[in-house]
């Protein structure tokens, strides 16, 4: 694990024990520091007490003295009393990535790829990954995707950390300073956490104010608000847009297909070139790349079509470029499973590609408004849930079709999270494959 002489001595809270708290635990008591952590869950709790760490709610003690208290991103700080709580005790609220910062001046030399926007992050996170360990540089992905970061041994020297950044991540982090940052793209998201999309935009650009001046910033410039944070950072910039990638070279990544992916490549590419790979390097790591589970993962054949699990487009806006992939042709057709917990941003953003559409399966909460969004443009199949609607587009599909699983919705309404949506729709086609 990762562990730092900086915590020794110190103490701290820790608000939620899920994998990344119990982490946190286990790497500050190793360090030395004392630990108070709560979780409403006994077993969690009994966790933390198994690793040393005295049991109490941080709300319901006095924080003055602390150094920190560290809580879950999914913790929304914006209504959570534990904000008020800290501020009062004048101690930081952070995360475990800050304290990954913190832990830095102990670690061999390094550098640090942190990677964020709406869409895309997950997966030019893993392409990065996956090009630099092609060309023999160890590499370590954490961050919002992968083991806890505190839980990861440290690298040897001249090792790449790739880390996930989501919003929440980058607001519980205060000394994070990438040698390499990017921004894949910037869409309204996330905004019962913010005071709207300025605020949600201001977390993502607040990942470029703690880089140091000598430090990259790597941004795509294919939407508005995206060029407006690009214009307002004063130190080593890249720009960089989907409509740089040649395609009859994306041509050759088979599961770097569609405008999104050109988008990522061209991220992955100027990290990599930042980072001093070759073109022959990057060109085998676009070659090899295999698509993460839940992002335009190709699942397998049933009922003569193709299918595809696209389960972590929860938004409009990550389903749109996943429509955008399958032009209608004459031997393939696009049946598209969409619907669950609505995230209020509708579909607009999909208007553009109903052309490409056959039918649409509509599911969950979703179902009606979504019905009505579409209108006149797509036929509609009511499907109500992820079986029926795999069900029926099986029966409808023909040899050469695509049928996508990309809802364009959270999944909460049915579902724990997108990943056991995800796995369902799997196992539903896979079990097509049987039958």
């Amino acid at each position: 694990m990762i562990t730092s002489r900086a915590f020794a001595g110190r103490r701290y809270a820790v608000l939620g024990l899920a994998r990344s708290g119990l982490a946190t635990v286990e790497a500050l008591v190793a360090s030395g520091a004392g630990v108070t952590a709560w979780d409403d869950r006994e077993e969690a709790r009994d966790e933390a007490m198994m690793l040393n760490a005295d049991i109490g709610d941080p709300l319901a003690i006095d924080l003055a003295g602390f150094a920190g208290v560290v809580v879950s991103p999914g913790v929304p700080l914006n209504r959570h009393p534990i904000a008020a709580h800290a501020r009062e005790a004048h101690v930081p609220v952070i995360g475990d990535i800050e304290l990954f910062a913190e832990a830095r001046g102990e670690l061999p030399p390094h550098k640090v790829v942190g990677i964020t926007g709406t869409n895309g992050k997950s997966t030019v996170t893993a392409l990065v990954t996956h090009m630099l360990e092609s060309a023999g540089v160890p590499t370590l992905m954490g961050g919002n995707i992968g083991l806890p970061i505190l839980s990861r041994d440290p690298l040897p020297e001249g090792g790449v950390y790739v880390l996930e950044l989501s919003s929440y991540q980058i607001d519980l982090s205060h000394s994070l300073a990438c040698d390499v940052a990017v921004l894949t793209n910037l869409t309204p998201d996330h905004l019962d956490r913010y005071d709207g999309f300025a605020g949600y935009a201001a977390s993502k650009a607040r990942l470029f104010s703690l880089q140091h001046r000598d430090q990259v910033a790597i941004v795509a410039v294919d939407d508005d608000p995206s060029r407006m944070i690009a214009g307002r950072i004063n130190h080593r910039l890249h720009r960089v847009s989907a409509k740089d990638i040649d395609p009859a070279d994306q041509a050759r990544w088979p599961a770097l297909q569609g405008p999104h992916n050109a988008q990522n490549a061209v991220c992955a590419i100027a990290v990599c070139r930042t980072l001093g790979l070759n073109d022959e390097q990057i060109e085998r790591g676009l070659a090899t790349y295999k698509a993460l589970p839940h992002r335009m993962e190709w699942v397998g054949e049933a009922a003569g079509a193709r299918w595809f699990n696209d389960s972590k487009a929860t938004n409009a806006a990550s389903a749109a470029p996943a429509l955008a992939a399958f032009p209608p042709a004459p031997d393939q057709r696009l049946h598209w499973i969409a619907g669950g917990q609505a995230k209020g941003d509708g579909l607009s953003a999909c208007r553009p590609w109903f052309g490409h559409v056959r039918c649409a399966y509509l599911i969950g909460e979703a179902m009606e408004s979504f019905a009505d969004e579409i209108g006149d443009a797509i036929p509609i199949d009511r499907a109500g849930d992820l079986a029926t609607a795999v069900a029926h587009a099986a029966a409808a599909a023909r040899p050469g079709d695509i049928v996508l699983l990309s809802p364009a919705c959270a999944s909460f309404d049915q579902f724990r999270d997108y990943e056991q949506r995800g796995d369902a729709f799997r196992d539903l086609v896979r079990a097509l494959g049987d039958g």
